[in-house]
Order: structure tokens, then sequence, then C-alpha cells
């Protein structure tokens, strides 16, 4: 799976690179360098920090989880786990962040079916109130409103859901109708008992406000590059159009949303009258601070859990369910 794993990074890597260069020829690569030379670059630490701070928020909330079904990680161990994971930042709606649940079940033995429900709220959570954060763009400029509000209805429709003891026993008795499924019933009775104790109202808002907060720490990076480029802009609006583009990137479903999120970012910059050349350069400094300082994160954080681990193996997922 490593191997297939560094695979996808290089792809994504050439992929952002061919779009990163036809952005480049759109914008006129000598009116980009000139943009360049009208941003103050020291800023780039306050950019990375945040960045980093977005992830840091995001470990808390994997640390919440796990403390409320009762796993005892070593923090060390945990944080490291976590951090890994954002090498998978590169792959379709983040499923690969399930690599959290194999390396729990290389390092503590710890069943995948235990720890899979973590992933699927923590999508639920921040998903939510990003699109809450999109709401409120909505309420002040009227843009993107269907796509919106019907992805804020199906999820929360699937949170309300799963927190349902009784719809989760529905559930389960449904499944159980499928012969591929009913060997594996109890692993699916186990992610839907652990999905219904993490959305139960009190930790379910608890985690909407810290996601809330780290989408915050990631769309002042992106409003800090544009004031920075010392363009004309709200914090409203440009929270507005941080918050659409990802939702738009991950409606996409391709790995990390690239080329369909830079493109939404460069686009909506360009129609609120900011010039080409500093939308394209603002847009490729925010993805490169957010979706590429994450994967390189992740590299390092698993390389430095393997030297103390070994090599990941990741074995059939048919045994780590059992």
């Amino acid at each position: 799976m490593i191997e297939k794993v560094k695979k996808n990074i290089f792809i994504a890597i050439a992929v952002s690179a061919v779009i990163y260069l036809i952005l480049s020829f759109y914008a006129s690569f000598n009116n980009i360098l000139k943009a360049a030379e009208q941003f103050d670059w020291i800023y780039l630490i306050v950019i990375f920090i945040l960045s980093y701070l977005t992830f840091f928020t995001r470990f808390l909330k994997w640390e919440y989880y796990l403390k409320l079904l009762n796993f005892k990680i070593a923090k060390r161990d945990s944080y490291l786990i976590y951090m890994s994971s954002l090498i998978m930042s590169v792959t379709p709606g983040k499923i690969g962040d399930l690599i959290k649940s194999y390396m729990l079940r290389e390092s503590d033995n710890i069943p995948i079916s235990q720890t899979a429900p973590i992933i699927l709220v923590e999508r639920i959570t921040e998903f939510l109130s990003l699109l809450l954060i999109a709401i409120a763009g909505i309420y002040f400029y009227e843009k993107g409103t269907i796509l919106v509000i019907i992805l804020t209805l199906l999820l929360l429709g699937l949170a309300l859901l799963l927190s349902n003891k009784k719809s989760s026993d529905w559930i389960l008795l449904k499944l159980s109708n499928f012969r591929f499924i009913k060997k594996h019933v109890n692993n699916f009775s186990i992610v839907l008992s652990n999905s219904h104790k993490m959305l139960q109202p009190a930790p379910f808002l608890k985690m909407i406000l810290l996601s809330l907060v780290s989408w915050f720490l990631e769309g002042f990076a992106f409003y800090l590059i544009l004031i920075k480029f010392a363009v004309p802009i709200s914090l409203e609006w440009s929270f507005f159009i941080y918050a659409f583009s990802i939702i738009i990137g991950s409606v996409s479903m391709i790995p990390g949303g690239i080329g369909v999120t830079e493109g939404s970012l460069t686009f909506l910059l360009i129609e609120s009258g900011v010039t080409k050349n500093i939308a394209v350069l603002a847009t490729f400094i925010f993805r490169v601070a957010s979706l590429w300082f994450a994967v390189g994160i992740g590299i390092l954080s698993l390389l430095k859990y393997q030297r103390k681990i070994g090599k990941l193996k990741f074995n059939d997922l048919s045994k780590d369910v059992e």
C-alpha cells in the first residue's frame, strides 16, 4: 500500500504541476513574476503556522474521539498517527484517512471496524462546519445557494440517522439481508454503535465548533495572502470564496480537489475584480501552504513512525475487520 501511496502522490504532483503551468500561461508568467514582487514573503511563516494550527486542531478532534470511545493511545503515537494521515490528503474525499485505522491496528492491535467510524464522523463534522461558513456567505452574497443547502440537508440527515439508536438498528437489519454483508454484520454493528456515541448532541456540537476553529485558521491564512497582495477584499467574502472552493473540490471526488479547487479559487477571485496574475499566484501560495504542506508533514510523520514500529505492511482488509 505504501508503494501505491507514493505512486498516487507522484501522480498528484505531476497533475498539479500541469494545472499550475496552465494557470501560469493563462495569467502570463511574466505578470505572475511581477505580482510576486508585491508579496511580502516573510508572511509565509505566519501562513504556514496557521496551516499547522489547522492540522493540530483536527488532531485534537481525533484525540477527543479516541477518548470518547475509550481507546488509550500514547499521546505521541496518536499525534504521529494523525499527522501521518495527512499524506492521504491527495486521495478522493480524503478516504485515505483510513490509514489511521490501519496504523492503530498495526501498533495497538485495535480492529479497524472500531476506529473507522471516527474517520466517518470526522468527515461529517468537518464538512458540516465548512457548509456553515458557506451558508453565512450565501446570506451576504447569494451564491451557490442550492448546492450548499442540499449538501447541508444530506449531511444533517446522515448525522441524525446515525445518532438515533432505532434508525441504526434498522440500518443493521437491512444490511444483514445482503449475503455479502451478513458475515460482517458484527463489524457493521460496531461501526454503527461507535458512530452513534460520537454523534450524540454534546460531542457533535463540540466537534462542530472545533471544526469551525480549524476552518477559520485555514480561511484566515487565505485572507492574509490576499491582503498582503493589497487586494481590497472583505474577510466575509474571502471566507466564502475559500469555503465554496473547498466544497466544490471535495464534491468532485478528485484527489485533493486538484484542479477543481484551484480553478474555483482563481475564478471567484477574478470575478471579484482581482487581476489574473494575483488570483493565480494567491491560489498557488494557498494550495502549497495547505494541501502540499499537509502532504509534506504526512510524509515526515509516517517516516518517523515507521522507525518506531517498522515498515507498515497493511495486510488484506478482510483480515483487519475480523
